[in-house]
């Protein structure tokens, strides 16, 4: 029993002495950069550069084997921004995913990937889905460039597996807002708010006097006082909303995406970029015709045409900003306030 006591005592400075060292090396540590580590005691990285260039070369090949198996829809869909004017916006989208991307750099850049053979079963299904759609005379042409969408998930969740979806499944989606309609579904579009417009400019138009507005179709013929106007107003395709609308609803996802919300706050942002989209069309179309009745004609058209549509863009986030304003301001989340009781006893 003495030994044990003196042993224990023995033993004593030793721990001490050897907490005064722990002591002292955490204080000399002081001021100098921690690396962060995991769970597994892989530091964690915090900036891209830190991937290291083998990662980067990695990612360079797959990139160029993809180009590579789509150039060919790849070229298509650039000559597509590049020659109509309804699809311009295009060149933003990716530029928009890459963003979203680096939103999540944190979350991404610590994560512990593995490859899941699942994505393997996609990619291998995708490649096949493509080359055979795009071989076979009944083939559809919008699904090239999905099918190529669908591709580059299947990469992702083959090298990174569900984690590494997880953050990259919205930024792998909103490339479909860079796809063009097929013509057909386009022109199907577009007519019935071409009608629309046309009904509801004309209807304001006849809210003056003396002047008299006509709707056949897609055309508004005006009488202003007694006098017809010629040529009759248009509502071309141009001045349908579709070009604002597709562009819009792309931003509306990006706005609903990056701005924290609840989400049926989301919803409703997101939902309610059709309906803006189209009165803002009408408020174009409108003006068009006060502009081709007031003014002259050669206003309407051209340089002047597209200076008019820019001009709904302001006129379309203030209405959007105000909604959304209005949302933050009629419910106000309360905070869980937690108040903690502190007793102070002395001894006695």
């Amino acid at each position: 029993m003495p030994d044990n006591i003196a042993s224990s005592i023995a033993d004593r400075p030793n721990c001490t002495k050897n907490t005064q060292m722990e002591i002292q090396m955490q204080g000399s540590n002081a001021g100098t950069p921690v690396c962060n580590k995991s769970q597994n005691g892989n530091p964690v990285r915090t900036s891209w550069p830190e991937l290291g260039g083998h990662n980067y070369l990695k990612m360079l090949i797959i990139a160029g084997l993809f180009c590579f198996l789509f150039h060919n829809e790849i070229g298509r869909i650039v000559n597509r921004w590049l020659t109509d004017s309804s699809w311009s916006h295009g060149f933003l989208i990716p530029l928009f995913s890459l963003y979203f991307i680096n939103q999540h750099k944190k979350e991404i850049l610590s994560l512990q990937t593995r490859p899941n053979y699942l994505g393997l079963f996609f990619l291998i299904l995708g490649i096949a889905f493509y080359a055979l759609n795009g071989a076979s005379p009944s083939g559809y042409a919008y699904l090239q460039p999905i099918s190529m969408i669908a591709v580059l998930g299947a990469v992702v969740l083959f090298l990174g597996g569900w984690r590494l979806v997880k953050y990259t499944w919205l930024p792998i989606a909103f490339l479909v807002f860079a796809v063009p309609l097929p013509q057909r579904y386009y022109v199907a579009l577009t007519m019935p708010m071409r009608h629309l417009a046309a009904k509801v400019a004309a209807a304001l138009l006849n809210m003056v006097s003396g002047l008299e507005a006509i709707v056949s179709g897609v055309v508004i013929d005006v009488v202003y006082k007694g006098q017809p106007l010629e040529p009759a107003l248009n509502v071309a395709e141009a001045c349908s909303g579709m070009r604002l609308l597709m562009a819009f609803l792309a931003l509306g996802v990006a706005m609903a995406y990056l701005h924290y919300r609840p989400a049926w706050q989301r919803i409703i942002l997101l939902a309610s970029t059709i309906p803006i989209a189209i009165l803002c069309n009408i408020v174009r179309v409108t003006i068009t015709g006060f502009i081709y009745v007031f003014l002259h004609p050669k206003y309407t058209q051209g340089i002047y045409h597209d200076m008019l549509g820019l001009g709904m863009l302001p006129l379309a986030f203030a209405l959007y900003g105000l909604l959304a304003w209005f949302m933050a301001s009629l419910f106000v989340e309360e905070g869980e306030a937690v108040s903690k009781d502190i007793i102070v006893r002395r001894k006695q």
